[in-house]
């Protein structure tokens, strides 16, 4: 129901805020670096400036959930996972093919702007090596966008796999605040890059993400979501 929705909205913001307070503020990526004193794993939240929430308090509104190492035996980390989406520093490029995020943000930019062109953009898993140079124009922009979105994240060191406590609060975040096919809460501004993305999930959920945005949320995730903010942040 809508008012449920909405209560549940309003409980998570209200965890976010506790989550964002005990980090001392959101971090940029542009400011973020691997000695930083990150969790080994986690799940982590971006919000995007002058996406104002409309119906569920004040404040930024978030625009992608994500977490990491959900096949068992993975090693990555909760930084090597940000690290992709923030692209290399060394000339401010990175890799759509390792990062959906990235892949979503550059087809938005393709569509909004004609005069960017890359028709290899989303093709194939792997790049030719006469490909990745050809790629750097629209792939430094992407860059530029993301790194400039705030973001928080809440350390939860649970073992790799599908089962994962990372895996349950990241889907059931994501369809909590999805407004695919549903009554739509905290709306998109009209301005939204998000709105010119050739993915339908995207435009329709108002997040940078594809999956999980069509699911129903089980209102419990709420309690694990409250406790891991309550348990620390590292």
């Amino acid at each position: 129901m809508p008012e449920d929705r909405l209560d549940h909205l309003k409980r998570f913001y209200s965890a976010l805020d506790s989550l964002t307070e005990k980090l001392g503020g959101p971090q940029l990526l542009e400011n973020c670096n691997g000695r930083m004193d990150w969790p080994q794993r986690g799940v982590y939240f971006f919000l995007e400036n002058n996406e104002i929430r409309k119906h569920s308090g004040t404040g930024l509104r978030i625009v992608r959930v994500g977490t990491h190492a959900l096949k068992s035996g993975s090693r990555t980390t909760l930084w090597h996972r940000l690290s992709q989406h923030r692209g290399t520093m060394n000339n401010g490029a990175g890799n759509h093919r390792g990062s959906i995020f990235r892949l979503h943000v550059g087809g938005a930019l393709l569509t909004r702007d004609s005069k960017i062109e890359c028709t290899s953009w989303g093709v194939g898993h792997t790049a030719q090596p006469d490909t990745r140079p050809r790629e750097t124009y629209l792939e430094k922009l992407v860059s530029q966008v993301i790194r400039q979105m705030p973001f928080v994240w809440v350390g939860i060191d649970d073992p790799a796999g599908p089962e994962s406590k990372r895996g349950y609060l990241e889907r059931n975040a994501i369809a909590l605040l999805s407004n695919y096919r549903k009554p739509p809460l905290d709306l998109t501004s009209e301005q939204w890059l998000g709105r010119a993305c050739p993915s339908e999930r995207v435009r329709s959920s108002g997040l940078w993400n594809s999956n999980h945005v069509d699911e129903a949320y089980d209102p419990l995730f709420l309690d694990d979501f409250e406790r891991a903010v309550a348990q620390g942040v590292r």
